[in-house]
């Protein structure tokens, strides 16, 4: 007999962790739209997020409500550095070289964190509620229920300055015609600039919440491979996928773990994927002038 009561609360686990994928999701596909560039290293920019947070609140004893900011905002110089040293060089080669580049910088960022931080796993300070959440009979543990909320308050506010900030729209107006963009004055590098930097911050806010959940190491990257198959779910360039995807993937990582074992989480994403491109290859609400390498 089915327990109600138990899938109610696994599916909970799972929306509130799919929250957390589409706000990573959401900065894959901000570099996408703007520069069609696949950054594969998501996951290690997400990684340095999290180790910056833990430099600047563990090492440097800086208070939370500075020590978070700072992360995001030296990951954002990251960002920025990483699009003007990298990747505009490469802007009109073919794209797959820019995606080695990417590649690249994913190992160099990880033997980055090892050379400065080793590969211990560390834990970083806390900062979220520890009450305990329940809805309904239904218990749902404060970390993912308070990281979800996070991811879904940032969400709405990207949305939101993409829609109104004169930024967003010169973004957005790039992502759908960079000729176009030109013509009417917008700085096109620059835009790419600001999505570089955009992507790297949502990153570094995603490894801040993810790493306070279960903790930081070296190996964190491997979460962008969850985030790679829920903006491939979702449509390379759709930011409503991204979000889609990220609540689906989460659910079916949920699901899987807790009636099929642990070991069983990548394996039903990785189904889903597949059954998923072949009945709509470009993902769920992805345009179809994607190029996929």
């Amino acid at each position: 007999m089915m327990d109600w009561a138990y899938l109610f609360e696994i599916s909970l686990t799972g929306l509130a962790s799919g929250g957390l994928y589409a706000l990573a999701a959401l900065a894959f596909v901000i570099v996408y739209k703007a520069t069609r560039v696949v950054n594969i290293a998501i996951g290690e920019m997400l990684m340095m997020g999290g180790y910056l947070f833990f430099t600047f609140a563990a090492m440097w004893a800086l208070p939370l409500w500075l020590a978070i900011p700072a992360a995001v905002l030296a990951c954002g110089l990251l960002g920025a550095g990483i699009e003007r040293t990298m990747i505009r060089p490469l802007l009109g080669e073919p794209p797959i070289s820019v995606f080695m580049v990417t590649v690249g910088l994913s190992s160099v960022l990880i033997g980055i964190v090892e050379m400065i931080w080793t590969a211990d796993q560390r834990r970083l300070p806390e900062f979220m509620p520890n009450e305990p959440i329940m809805v309904g009979e239904a218990f749902l543990a404060p970390k993912v229920f308070w990281g979800a909320v996070v991811a879904a308050v940032f969400i709405a506010a990207v949305l939101l300055l993409f829609r109104f900030w004169r930024g967003g729209v010169a973004l957005r107006a790039t992502a759908s015609d960079q000729a176009a963009a030109y013509s009417v004055g917008i700085n096109v590098p620059r835009v790419f600039s600001l999505a570089w930097v955009a992507s790297a911050m949502l990153a570094a806010l995603s490894g801040i919440i993810v790493g306070s959940i279960g903790g930081i190491s070296s190996s964190m990257g491997v979460f962008g491979l969850s985030v790679l198959v829920v903006v491939i779910v979702g449509g390379l360039d759709s930011v409503l996928g991204a979000l889609i995807a990220g609540l689906l993937i989460g659910l079916v990582e949920a699901l899987a773990g807790a009636y099929l074992g642990g070991e069983y989480k990548l394996l039903a994403t990785f189904v889903v994927l597949v059954v998923i491109l072949m009945a709509r290859p470009y993902g769920l609400f992805g345009t179809h002038e994607i190029e996929r390498l």
